[in-house]
Parts: structure tokens; sequence; C-alpha cells
């Protein structure tokens, strides 16, 4: 049995579709707090339990007969979710799960000024103390383009702080290769990376970007104070923005800058790069 938390979320949810592909779904269980919105994964005989890193009795319940558990990390930024992470292992340990794989960050180690990466740190901790068998999937940056480049498709720039190299990788393959990790038993022990196989700055995503429209799209460095100006005069809290001013920092202090070839073995092939992701939001 393998349970994944999560499951109505956008990796957790695409790691379980991935891995109805490659086990009989009565093999996976599901952990969520609202059965409800899991009522499409019922329906094709996966195991749906109640269950939040809030309650552990209901943990427990939902990992039962659990070989492995797939522990999605939380992102409420209002929450100790380091308290939260510590519940579910403290579950899990209480089922007898003999194996946690958890979804970690890049780059998740002491001194990266992005906040989440302490999250991170300490999680891994505990699941280095917790006496079961874990494997840490830290994973690259996986969100869209756009979140990271601006509205460059509209403005023609990519007018962002300075930045560093970072292996942007599709959060599909990180799905798929998650499944893998799952299904196929690939046990790496610790924390292992999981990236696309080049990293790239935004002066290399503003020439493939030109080239990909035939026209120039300019890179232009922002001052960081600058930055923070125009991101709270856009309507941006200046909490929010301060944050993530700090991923900016840590990329271009080299944090995120080595690429792993692991993801490219689960996978059997290469991941999507930058080229491919911009060409498919241009075309949509």
């Amino acid at each position: 049995m393998i349970v994944v938390t999560g499951a109505t979320g956008g990796l957790g949810g695409a790691t379980v579709e991935h891995l109805l592909q490659r086990v009989p779904a009565e093999r996976i269980g599901v952990s969520v707090r609202d059965v409800g919105r899991a009522r499409h994964l019922a329906d094709r005989g996966v195991r749906v339990r109640q269950g939040s890193y809030e309650d552990p009795a209901a943990l427990r319940e939902s990992f039962e007969g659990a070989e492995q558990v797939l522990l999605v990390s939380g992102n409420d930024p209002t929450a100790d979710i380091v308290g939260l992470h510590g519940n579910a292992i403290e579950a899990a340990a209480a089922a007898g799960v003999q194996r946690l794989i958890y979804t970690s960050q890049h780059a998740a180690t002491p001194g990266n000024p992005y906040p989440p990466s302490q999250i991170h740190v300490a999680t891994e901790a505990m699941l280095a103390d917790s006496g079961i068998a874990w494997t840490s999937l830290r994973n690259a940056a996986y969100g869209p383009l756009d979140e990271v480049l601006g509205p460059w498709s509209r403005t023609g720039k990519i007018a962002q702080p300075a930045d560093g190299p970072v292996p942007y990788t599709d959060r599909a393959d990180v799905a798929e290769g998650t499944a893998v990790v799952l299904a196929a038993g690939h046990h790496h022990d610790g924390p292992v990376t999981l990236s696309a196989s080049t990293a790239v700055t935004f002066d290399d995503l503003a020439e493939t970007a030109s080239r990909l429209i035939g026209r120039t799209v300019e890179r232009v460095v922002v001052d960081d104070e600058q930055w923070i100006a125009d991101q709270v005069a856009s309507g941006m809290p200046p909490e929010v923005a301060d944050f993530m001013l700090t991923w900016y920092q840590a990329a271009r202090a080299g944090h995120f800058a080595a690429a792993d070839p692991l993801l490219s073995e689960l996978l059997g092939r290469e991941p999507r790069n930058v080229a491919e992701r911009l060409a498919d939001g241009i075309a949509g």
C-alpha cells in the first residue's frame, strides 16, 4: 500500500495519476482533508481516507497498512509547518509505515536565505531521527515560469531582480518522477534532488524567448528596493514582496545552481526544458 497525502493538490494529485498508470488502484491510498474532493479517485478504486497534519489520530488511520507514505510538504505561511510535519512523521511511525518519502526543496541547506529552506532542513532532521527509512525529494523550482519571469510576453522585458542559474523544472515531470520512486522501489536514502538537466539564468531565458517569438525580449535587472516598491505599488502586500525577494537573492547567491541527472534517470528521458515550456506558454 502506498499512501499519498495532499492528493487533491497540484503535485500530490498529479503523482496519484502517474501512480495509477503503474500500480493497481487497490494498492494506492490517499489522505485528504476533504474526502468529497477525492471522489474521482474513490470511483477508480483508490482508498480514500480523511486526514490532516493537524489531526494525528486521523492521520494514523489514513496511514493504516501503508508500506510507503508520500508526505507532501505544507505551505500555509501562517501555520507551524515544522510542527505539522512532525505530527505526520509521528503518525507514520505509530501506523508502522516502513518508508516516508517527503517533498522537500532544492538546496534545502543551512544558510539558504529563502525561508522555506529552513522548514525543509528542520523536517529532514526529524525524518533522520524518526527511526523510519526515508527519502527526501529536493524538488527544483517547478511553478509556472511566469511566476518568476513576470509579464514578459506582454512587456517584452524580463524586469526582475538580479538572479542566478536555476534548473527550472516542469511539475508534471516532478510528479512522474515521484511516482516512479514510489512504484518501482527506487529507495534512495536521505535527500536527493529532482531537477531539470540544465540550470539557466534570466539572460538565458530572455535569449530563448526572443528566439521563440521572433523579436527581442530584454533582460532588465531591477534594483531590489525598486522591485519591492514596484510590487507593493501593484497591490502586493509588503511582507509577500519581501518574502519573494529572498528567492531571487538565494538564486543569485548560487544556492539553486546545481542540476542533477536523477530525474532524467527516473523518467527514462530528458525532463522538459525551459524552451519547450516557454513555447507551450506562447502557443497557449
